[in-house]
């Protein structure tokens, strides 16, 4: 799952000497599933210093802040955490459109990346791990201290978005809206760059997002793939509960936008009207409901939930159906897979090398509703019984572990650059 970085990368005279007991500082405004799991795995090993973040709770916290935090909460302990509540308090009270939502969004970033630099210090801490759009200013300092840049990209490369949903505003106009990236600030790109050119390490969770980057800061910097972990798999009895049906029933989750390819998705039911399928969308919409019913009427809307609830829902369905423009590894993917759920998705969508190719599902070209029809009609006429399909996705997704994930970039952070190579990386 490694790719190794380029043999011109040498360990700096500056470059510190880490160890077992290296300490990391981890910052993220709201915390997510692949932050957890990095969080935990070095509170296992002893290594968490501090995590920075805007709203969260830890173990043992008191019962007020465990009830502000209520969908935050950390299985750390809370006195490593440190919080910066007014922005993001502020962000999520607030109403408005898009445009000032998202400018909210950033200053929660910037405000947690101000305030891990004015807290960093030599001593204590050897690595700072941090991520897309909250390391400009954390990182200036902590390569003045001399202490390590650990940089995790969870999506493509700015400039690889930026380019690819133009395209796709010249191909759907009408899906414009949808397409937020493509309004981002030249301050904000020029942060971003920035960012992945101090990072010491840089951590991909896909080869998707890893070959998005410029061929020169590859050259330059120690790469890493570390695919996301999978969640536990569904028991047999419960995986074979949907009742019978003569439609195939097909589903696409994720926020309605264009950058998951709803447009393509739309397309291909079109030309499936005289198949025995149906189409559910379980996501966020970007736009009122009325445009998406005009693009494309005929199917069934779940808003968001649980991650129950989701799993439910996948349970009663027979593919998910995610024909992605750009993503870094759509963690849905796996989710499927753990529901025995096979998968027709585009390499864009991260997850290339979970497709055992007709088996656990198809990969297919962006911006093709044909091919996307060909393998929707090869999965309804094909043989295999349900349960065999079922055992083929689950044995899949269980191959990706979150403690995986997390030991991986951990130890990927203990080693010079000279030494890489030496140990498979």
């Amino acid at each position: 799952m490694c790719r190794k970085p380029n043999p011109s990368v040498v360990k700096k005279e500056n470059e510190p000497v880490l160890s077992n007991g290296t300490k990391f500082v981890v910052s993220h405004p709201t915390g997510n599933t692949f932050v957890r799991a990095l969080l935990e795995e070095l509170t296992k090993s002893q290594q968490l210093e501090k995590f920075y973040t805007t709203i969260g709770s830890g173990l043992e916290t008191n019962l007020f802040i465990k009830i502000i935090c209520k969908r935050r909460g950390y299985s750390i302990p809370d006195d490593k955490i440190s919080r910066q509540w007014i922005p993001e308090l502020v962000r999520l009270l607030a109403k408005g459109d898009q445009s000032k939502k998202r400018n909210r969004a950033d200053h929660s970033y910037l405000t947690v990346d101000k305030k891990v630099c004015s807290r960093l210090r030599k001593q204590g801490t050897q690595v700072l791990h941090a991520y897309e759009d909250g390391a400009y200013h954390s990182f200036k300092r902590a390569r003045e201290l001399g202490i390590q840049c650990s940089y995790e990209l969870p999506i493509a490369h700015w400039a690889t978005v930026r380019r690819l949903l133009a395209e796709e505003v010249e191909r759907y106009p009408q899906w414009e809206p949808t397409l937020e990236s493509t309004r981002e600030p030249e301050e904000k790109l020029f942060r971003k760059e920035k960012e992945i050119r101090m990072a010491n390490r840089i951590i991909c969770p896909s080869h998707f997002v890893l070959d998005s980057i410029p061929d020169e800061i590859k050259q330059n910097t120690p790469c890493l793939v570390s695919p996301f972990g999978s969640p536990a798999t569904e028991p047999f009895s419960r995986k074979m509960s949907s009742k019978a049906s003569k439609s195939f029933k097909l589903l696409f989750v994720g926020s309605m936008s264009q950058r998951k390819g709803l447009a393509d998705l739309f397309e291909a039911m079109k030309l499936l009207e005289k198949e025995p399928v149906t189409l559910s969308i379980l996501g966020q919409p970007s736009l009122p409901m009325e445009f998406y019913r005009k693009q494309f009427s005929d199917f069934q809307y779940f808003p968001p939930c649980s991650n129950q609830k989701v799993r439910e829902i996948m349970m009663n369905h027979d593919i998910l159906v995610l024909p992605s423009i750009i993503e870094g590894r759509a963690l849905v993917q796996q989710e499927a897979l753990s529901c025995g759920l096979p998968i027709i998705t585009t390499a864009n969508a991260g997850g290339e090398d979970l497709i055992d190719e007709g088996m656990t599902g198809h990969i297919i070209p962006i911006r093709n509703p044909l091919k996307l029809v060909e393998k929707i009609v090869c999965l309804i006429d094909e043989k295999m019984k349900k349960a065999e399909r079922v055992d083929l996705c689950q044995s899949k997704a269980k191959q990706y572990s979150w403690s995986l994930y997390a030991r991986k970039i951990i130890d990927f952070n203990l080693y010079p650059s000279s030494k890489l190579d030496e140990i498979g990386y």
